[in-house]
């Protein structure tokens, strides 16, 4: 089959991939002028680490799995509320990585013939009939399909076009704020793979080690109107987290504001009714955007693109929108959970008052066996 991936971010070029390794005749459009993944670090549970090797595209990825030891929930001065024994979890489902995103962008597109990309040309809507699909770009025709996969990202507009009705994004009201650094020498391990939040104000901050000599961060506190640009948003975060654990501030200063990224927290404000519409699927943000608070935003994608991969399977032209459907069936029960469950843990890290300490009293007295259990269910695909 003819088959065109609009988007070239992470999922986006795993699906072109896999699509391509099945024979497929593949074209994957990207508005950008070059392929690449700007960013920080990025985490990969272990279910997409098993849908990145359906895919035959886990090697680098697996080169980064994080060391194993205790991990979970702290409050602001470091001190544990809800700890997870990461040894069992990964005995029973896996290791979660921790990765350069632009490095595992890199390793994902590899495999892609360069002639089968199409760059600076974004798609502007998509033309389906009862035999194909044409994409438009500029106003003008650059492909004809028999499938296309939407893998836009968070604000795709080709969403928006097959679902005109569905109120698309709503923001949480939350800023996120990510970076990455050398690891100092002598740095103190407790806190690592650990998040930390904060009953007074609602923040949270997290990090993670990114191989041998590399540190990612990130907060996630209330934004109040416009996002501020990275400079004004690290002085924000020191002002809020100047009495936490002193490794937090540390770190935040030593970042440079060219190495900080911001981003508002939006999320889909209801669930999609389908993730394909004829010849047409969504994939990753664009079908299921969530919340960060999981770490499950790449990995769903990555399920998308095995999913896809392994639906499209021999598959002929006339197959193609029975096909899809049959993604939809497998995906978007799943991928919807997780979204939910994403928005709750986004509320339940973001309580303030008498609802945050009642929380962490109740965090406090759950046992580790029990929150490790419930760790491993998370990641099991």
């Amino acid at each position: 089959m003819r088959i065109v991936v609009v988007g070239a971010g992470l999922g986006g070029v795993a699906a072109a991939v896999g699509l391509h390794r099945l024979g497929h005749e593949v074209t994957l459009f990207e508005r950008d002028a070059e392929l690449r993944e700007a960013g920080t670090g990025i985490a990969v549970m272990p279910n997409g680490q098993r849908a990145l090797d359906a895919l035959g595209l886990a090697g680098d990825v697996r080169a980064h799995a994080m060391q194993a030891g205790r991990a979970g929930l702290r409050d602001w001065r470091g001190r544990p509320l809800l700890v997870t024994d990461a040894v069992q979890a990964q005995q029973e489902v896996g290791t979660v990585a921790i990765i350069e995103r632009a490095r595992l962008h890199r390793g994902l597109r590899a495999p892609l013939p360069a002639e089968l990309v199409r760059t600076a040309t974004p798609v502007d809507r998509l033309e389906p009939d009862s035999t194909g699909v044409t994409v438009i770009s500029g106003g003008r025709p650059v492909a004809r399909a028999d499938a296309v996969i939407a893998a836009d990202g968070i604000g795709s507009k080709l969403r928006a076009q097959l679902f005109p009705g569905h109120p698309g994004l709503r923001r949480t009201g939350r800023m996120d704020l990510r970076g990455m650094l050398p690891r100092p020498p002598g740095l103190a391990t407790d806190l690592l793979a650990s998040q930390l939040v904060d009953r007074r104000s609602g923040a949270m901050f997290g990090l993670f080690p990114v191989g041998e000599d590399r540190l990612y961060w990130f907060t996630d506190s209330v934004l109040h109107g416009t996002p501020p640009g990275a400079d004004e948003a690290r002085r924000q975060m020191l002002s809020l987290m100047a009495d936490w654990h002193p490794l937090v501030t540390a770190l935040i200063e030593a970042t440079p504001p060219a190495d900080i990224y911001v981003d508002p927290v939006a999320r889909l404000a209801e669930p999609l009714p389908s993730y394909a519409a004829g010849r047409i699927a969504l994939l990753g943000d664009a079908a299921h955007a969530m919340p960060p608070d999981l770490g499950q935003g790449a990995s769903q994608a990555f399920e998308d693109a095995a999913a896809l991969t392994r639906h499209l399977t021999g598959a002929e032209p006339a197959d193609a929108a029975q096909r899809l459907l049959r993604y939809d069936a497998e995906r978007r029960p799943r991928a919807n959970r997780i979204m939910q469950a994403a928005s709750l843990q986004s509320r339940l890290t973001s309580q303030t008052g008498a609802a945050a300490w009642v929380r962490d009293a109740l965090l406090r007295a759950i046992p580790s066996r029990l929150a490790t259990r419930q760790l491993a269910a998370l990641w099991h695909a």
